[in-house]
């Protein structure tokens, strides 16, 4: 078999298997698995440069094994949803993380496959593929954050081009990003029918991104300035002023990611806290949690976290139906987002007067990190939608209460 790319899109066997686990013997290095940090890949933040995370990116970025589902035609390795699991399986097993994502994988990919142009797809998806170009979200604004339909980033007609002005904020990882996909106004007339999804080059003339300084010491975040930005026609994803609808789709991929795709393998594979509390808090001299109190919250964190796997489990037989998120990635965001955070202020708790600590060597490593994760994780019941836009959404798509009436351009 080539080493360099396998072709993968083989019917389930115990053969796909074999050959997928042969491939990945040759082709992962090892010293990956010995060290997973220098798997790392923030997808808001600079490239990892490390020389065998390069490596492992160039003899994946080929196969497709990145975006396992999406069509050959477009990059992808076509395979179907059960052979992607196997190989999320097999990379399980050896301890390797997927090199290539971000939110063209994510967020857009799956936005283009179900509305864009085929000149679109060819255009943008396979170098999405193979790690080529990373994306941004613009969507929230100053004056347009849950009640995102009232956003005012205008895009003027100009005959063949657009003319973009405006600004948009919280957009993770824009100082890196090639492209930004964007929700803009073009009727002024129509509130959530005046809204079209536009593709934006990061490098055109009159596109400034200034980062965020945030609580955790990172800068994830940026504002997103457009002056006179000229963006060609071609580039309106769906119809004009049909925006809203594609917009609301894509934040159904989203959610479905922090739920069902990038949180579960960390809310499965977390060291239990019944174990940290056996080296950090009050215990016995059988391990047992003497604070009553404390006991009781340990364990009520543990069995969130557990129903919550066991929910991610489900959710994912079901969307063996269709392989599409709907709804029901509001409940698993929400769920997801509450039991990591409960888990890190107990966390932090745990640790005492180490769970105070920025920086210097009085700290240890693993204390400094968990300070910076219960920082960032505070963000997680805002973006993609706060916990009460989330709520409001279950209400009323899924438990079918009346809404209220206010209007809301909630997505």
């Amino acid at each position: 078999m080539d080493s360099a790319a396998g072709d993968f899109a083989a019917p389930v066997s115990a053969g796909f298997r074999e050959t997928l686990r042969e491939w990945l013997a040759e082709n992962f290095p090892p010293s990956l698995a010995l060290e997973p940090h220098r798997q790392a890949f923030d997808v808001h933040g600079p490239a990892n440069t490390y020389p065998d995370f390069l490596l492992w990116k160039a003899r994946i970025a080929p196969t497709g094994l990145a975006t396992p589902m999406w069509p050959k035609a477009y990059g992808g390795a076509g395979l179907s949803l059960d052979e992607a699991i196997i190989l999320g399986n097999e990379m399980d097993r050896i301890g390797a993380r997927m090199p290539i994502q971000g939110m063209g994988v994510n967020l857009l990919g799956p936005t283009l496959l179900e509305f864009g142009t085929e000149a679109q797809k060819r255009q943008h998806l396979p170098s999405i593929t193979r790690g080529e170009t990373r994306w941004c979200q613009g969507y929230s604004e100053p004056g347009a954050g849950s009640d995102l339909a009232s956003l005012q980033c205008r895009a003027e007609d100009q005959g063949d081009n657009f003319l973009v002005n405006g600004q948009k904020v919280w957009t993770s990882g824009a100082h890196f990003a090639d492209w930004c996909f964007c929700l803009v106004r073009t009727d002024t007339s129509r509130k959530h029918d005046g809204i079209s999804f536009l593709l934006i080059d990061m490098r055109s003339q009159g596109v400034e991104a200034r980062p965020i300084q945030m609580i955790s010491g990172g800068s994830t975040f940026c504002e997103v300035f457009f002056s006179d930005v000229v963006v060609p026609k071609e580039n309106v994803v769906g119809t004009l002023n049909g925006g809203w609808s594609i917009g609301k789709r894509l934040l159904q991929f989203e959610r479905g990611g922090i739920g069902a795709g990038r949180r579960s393998t960390v809310i499965t594979k977390i060291e239990p806290l019944t174990d940290i509390v056996r080296r950090l808090g009050p215990c016995d001299g059988e391990g047992r949690i003497t604070d009553g109190d404390l006991r009781a919250r340990v364990i009520r964190s543990e069995m969130e976290t557990k129903a919550v796997a066991l929910t991610i489990q489900r959710s994912r037989k079901d969307r063996a139906k269709t392989a599409n998120p709907n709804a029901t990635t509001s409940i698993l965001k929400n769920a997801t987002i509450a039991a990591e955070q409960a888990r890190m202020e107990l966390l932090i708790e745990l640790l005492g007067s180490d769970g105070l600590g920025w920086e210097g060597e009085a700290f240890s490593p693993e204390a400094l990190q968990a300070v910076r994760d219960w920082l960032r994780g505070k963000a997680g019941s805002i973006y993609g939608g706060t916990f009460e836009i989330q709520n409001n959404i279950i209400a009323k798509r899924i438990l079918g209460l009346p809404g209220s009436g206010s209007g809301s351009g909630t997505a």
